[in-house]
């Protein structure tokens, strides 16, 4: 049985929140359901609900950010998928024993209080995947 249970969201790096936001409102009639400042990740997001999924909508608020530091080298567009799990903590430790490279060593708490980890995007074929527990 997988360990991934649905697709969380998929993360979009923007330069600009508030004009992707309206993009979306334009175009999709999408409405923010949550917005919401991450502070240990040094960037504001707003998730767009679609389904049981999320776009989640991210901009860098400052220049230490990994997120700014990511955009330097490859601008605006498709970040992450983060995939919802049961267990954070067991998955992270089943990848890791597999293998795998990660770049949270234990998990965090991410937005929305979930649970969170992410793994190397080296590891997973050019993917930064990030797990969810809500």
């Amino acid at each position: 049985m997988s360990s991934l249970h649905d697709i969380d969201h998929v993360g979009i790096a923007v330069r600009d929140l508030d004009a992707t936001i309206a993009w979306y409102q334009q175009m999709f009639g999408a409405e923010v359901h949550h917005r919401e400042r991450i502070e240990s990740d040094g960037v504001d997001e707003a998730l767009i609900k679609v389904a049981d999924s999320y776009i989640q909508l991210l901009t860098p608020y400052t220049d230490a950010s990994p997120l700014a530091k990511y955009m330097e080298k490859n601008g605006e567009g498709i970040h992450h998928v983060g995939y919802r799990v049961g267990n954070c903590e067991e998955v992270l430790e089943h990848v890791k024993v597999e293998g795998a490279r990660v770049v949270d060593e234990h998990p965090r708490t991410g937005s929305r209080g979930t649970t969170v980890a992410f793994l190397h995007p080296k590891t997973s074929f050019g993917t930064l995947i990030e797990l969810v527990e809500e």
